[in-house]
């Protein structure tokens, strides 16, 4: 098991000690108290730095699939729009589909400054580190002027600390909610490390070790570290001080004491036992209790947040950088110039951040007959366009648009007769209007 950095570093000197002028119980103005530069690395920050939460936008790419400790506060849920809370997202995304989010979502923010990854899972752990850095590396490259932010519990964070160093990540979020193993083991249900599960105060003892550990390297490596804390009163409320004074002993830049958030709803097992969150008056003791540069503008975000803190954008986003599909009824090849119901094949485009391809072309049976809809063709020409998102064509009769529309397939005219390119980038830019 290894040492516990705090019994090599001895007390922390004042310069470690986090404690700007600006105090705790609040961000302050900008430069509130800050040393120069740490403020010239925060100031853009929403999460970090004083006042920057009103005025800088942060996007959270959900690529991490799996965790390595559950604790008894965490649900990672998916498909929970009107959720707000760690871990929760609408799906988890790949690596390059997380890159292209980034940067659609850059396109139309010009004031976004962070890309993070925090969940659903853990970033660093085993089942999620590739995800992770296949998507730090890739974002790096197509948005070099963003920061680049990662937020984890910290069982695996020193084995990648100079890894997150090298690759320019600047900020890095742990979740420390005790350094006693057996408050620890009333917080978590078990820990997974090196193939083995452990549980009890042991899996605790594990856990916090590791946690000082890889906070201790990502300051010998000038990374700015915020730590979380959950706040659980009757379990480690009392605690927390001596936890607060150990992180930032190492260097933390600030401390985040958040409440319990323990509705029966998110299913997780304080929820599901009744442990109760704190009530303001509780929160702003242990803040007080706890000292040093305390965060209070934290708003608990979805592993999917998008925009400044306390304006999610997520749900006009959801689709940003998506690759969506579009068939294209054309006689010629060149325009939209075919009647749904005359068709006897669709050409498929699909529409990425780098522009339009086609990928197939898909034959059906002619549907319009003399006038007359032949209904035992639809069903098949449904099932051939059900990859995609709308169908461009000249001109649809009811009784198909009817069935498109029932198919979550979007028939369109407004594009008739434009050329295939022309028609396909309308199409697109009505439908981000509309989103937004």
């Amino acid at each position: 098991m290894t040492p516990n950095p705090l019994a090599v570093l001895g007390p922390p000197s004042p310069a470690q000690n986090c404690r700007y002028d600006g105090g705790c119980g609040g961000h302050g103005e900008a430069g509130s108290g800050l040393p120069p530069e740490v403020h010239a690395r925060v100031a853009d920050h929403p999460c970090y730095g004083p006042g920057a939460d009103h005025r800088f936008a942060r996007i959270h790419l959900p690529v991490a699939p799996a965790c390595n400790i559950q604790c008894h506060y965490c649900n990672r849920k998916y498909d929970c729009a009107g959720e707000s809370r760690p871990g929760v997202t609408s799906r988890r995304l790949t690596p390059e589909e997380a890159v292209a989010r980034a940067r659609a979502v850059a396109a139309e923010l010009p004031k976004l400054s962070v890309v993070g990854i925090a969940g659903p899972g853990d970033p660093l752990a085993p089942g999620s580190v590739a995800h992770t850095f296949a998507t730090l590396e890739g974002v790096k490259r197509a948005l070099p002027g963003v920061r680049l932010c990662v937020s984890t519990n910290g069982l695996a964070l020193a084995d990648h600390a100079d890894r997150l160093a090298d690759l320019g990540v600047e900020h890095v979020t742990v979740t420390v909610n005790a350094l006693d193993p057996e408050v620890g083991a009333r917080l978590y249900a078990w820990v997974a490390w090196r193939g083995r599960r452990y549980t009890g105060p042991g899996a605790a003892r594990l856990l916090s070790e590791r946690q000082l550990e890889g906070l201790a390297r990502l300051a010998t490596r000038g990374v700015l570290c915020k730590v979380n804390s959950v706040l659980v009163p009757g379990v480690n409320d009392a605690h927390l001080p001596a936890v607060s004074r150990a992180v930032q002993g190492l260097g933390c830049f600030a401390h985040n004491v958040m409440p319990l958030l323990s509705a029966p709803e998110h299913g997780t097992h304080f929820g599901l036992t009744g442990q109760r969150g704190p009530t303001e008056a509780e929160l702003a003791a242990v803040r007080r209790a706890c000292g040093g540069r305390q965060m209070t503008h934290c708003r608990q975000c979805r592993a999917d947040a998008v925009g400044m803190l306390g304006d999610d954008q997520n749900a006009r986003f959801a689709h940003a950088g998506e690759a969506v599909r579009v068939a294209v009824a054309t006689r010629d090849g060149a325009r939209v110039d075919q009647h749904f119901g005359h068709a006897t094949a669709f050409r498929v485009y699909e529409l990425a951040a780098g522009g339009a391809r086609l990928v197939a072309e898909r034959e059906v049976s002619h549907y319009c007959r003399g006038g007359e809809g032949d209904e035992d063709v639809l069903p098949a020409t449904l099932r051939a366009l059900a990859d995609c998102r709308a169908v461009l064509v000249a001109k649809v009769g009811r009784c198909p648009r009817e069935a498109l529309q029932a198919a979550g397939i979007e028939p369109s005219e407004a594009q008739a007769f434009l050329p295939i390119p022309a028609a396909l980038a309308a199409w697109e830019a009505a439908r981000a209007k509309e989103v937004a």
